[in-house]
């Protein structure tokens, strides 16, 4: 005991030391200015609640004139909203000049590139190039557009920038374009953070685990696989088998259905990234994250294989 106990105690000095350092927290951020798309629902709409509550000027964007007003019925006048199509370049064009002409020299003080689509897993072979793209253009293009129109007013503020990613941003879980989309999040958020270090701006990375959002709705999953698997070639449909379609259904939202309610734990990490004095590199909400996907993302590649694959439906084509 004797021996463990020096080791002991030094552990409890660096986690009461890194506990210290991320709770000191900026001062004197009333009124600065915070963007932040995809609030129309969800960790986005949480979130520009949450912040204009403390008194910061909130630019939300929102897809739709519905989601935008009932923004505006539950906030104060402090925030303002914008419609923003995230795919598409003019729209992002012009919710940047919006942006630069509210904010002025003061620039942005947080970007938050909180817009995401999600309806979409399902195996890759199931699948099409435009299913694919829809993911990447809002997932991954749209998040690079949106910082690079809005970066220099960033700049301007020496403020934060905020991405967020996925536990499945670093474990592929399932096959489809949302993996591969929230990867890419994850690589140009690292580039970005080398890139923009020297200016004074700090970029975060979100990784959420499984969280009851738009991308969890069991039945809009289940209907767009029901799609995918009508639209197949009868060879693919054969070497998967009728079976596998079902169970796949059945194990897809069953793992849905235990996802976590606590919609605030990410709009609490937005936060900490935006305020804290020394903001984390990547936030992981959600217990499912910390204690089983990015545990298994370190695993070798054969046990983690094993595990994701060992429940999983058996194809009708079998191996000779």
């Amino acid at each position: 005991m004797c021996l463990w106990l020096p080791l002991l105690v030094a552990l409890g000095l660096i986690f009461l030391y890194r506990w210290y350092r991320q709770s000191l927290m900026l001062e004197n951020l009333t009124g600065k200015y915070v963007f932040i798309t995809g609030c129309d629902t969800g960790f986005g709409n949480l979130l520009a609640k949450k912040l204009d509550k403390q008194g910061l000027k909130i630019l939300a964007a929102c897809l739709t004139e519905e989601g935008a007003g009932d923004l505006k019925n539950e906030t104060s006048s402090r925030l303002q909203t914008v419609i923003l199509d995230v795919t598409d370049s003019q729209s992002v064009k012009a919710a940047a000049k919006w942006t630069a002409d509210i904010v002025g020299n003061a620039g942005l003080w947080g970007l938050v590139n909180n817009a995401g689509f999600g309806i979409g897993f399902g195996p890759n072979l199931w699948q099409t190039k435009e299913d694919f793209a829809k993911m990447l253009n809002v997932n991954l293009l749209g998040t690079v557009d949106v910082t690079l129109n809005l970066v220099s007013l960033v700049i301007k503020a020496r403020g934060r920038i905020v991405n967020v990613s996925s536990a499945v941003g670093r474990l592929a879980m399932m096959g489809g374009g949302y993996c591969p989309s929230k990867y890419g999040v994850q690589a140009f958020s690292d580039s970005l953070r080398r890139e923009l270090r020297d200016f004074g701006i700090k970029v975060s990375i979100i990784e959420p685990g499984g969280f009851r959002t738009f991308i969890n709705d069991a039945d809009a999953q289940t209907k767009n696989l029901q799609r995918l698997w009508k639209k197949l070639s009868p060879d693919i449909k054969e070497s998967f088998g009728e079976e596998y379609f079902k169970q796949y259904c059945q194990s897809l939202g069953s793992m849905l259905g235990t996802v976590n309610p606590k919609l605030h734990l990410v709009p609490d990490c937005m936060e900490h990234a935006l305020m804290a004095l020394h903001p984390w590199t990547r936030y992981s909400p959600g217990w499912d994250c910390k204690l089983l996907y990015l545990p298994m993302s370190y695993l070798p590649t054969f046990i983690a294989d094993y595990l994701l694959c060992c429940q999983s439906p058996k194809p009708a084509l079998k191996l000779d």
